[in-house]
């Protein structure tokens, strides 16, 4: 149920994470990719160090630093 909510949140966290990570975008469905795999990774990483969201909003935060994070590589694996 939680990789659900963690899908369900990043859907809209991609769309906030494209306004927080300006750039040249990955378009509407590039961003709505992004946030739900976000949402994977920060519910996976928040989960490894111990931490979890108590609420819906909570999720939706924890997606957007995942979201944040798979910004951060991607643009620098671009560059390489």
């Amino acid at each position: 149920m939680h990789i659900l909510i963690w899908i369900i949140s990043g859907v809209l966290a991609g769309w906030l994470t494209g306004l927080i990570m300006k750039g040249k975008g990955y378009g509407i469905l590039g961003d709505l990719v992004l946030g739900t795999l976000g949402g994977v990774l920060g519910g996976w990483i928040f989960g490894q160090i111990g931490l979890s969201a108590t609420n819906w909003i909570g999720n939706v935060g924890v997606a957007i630093v995942g979201g944040v994070i798979l910004v951060v590589i991607l643009r620098v694996l671009r560059r390489a």
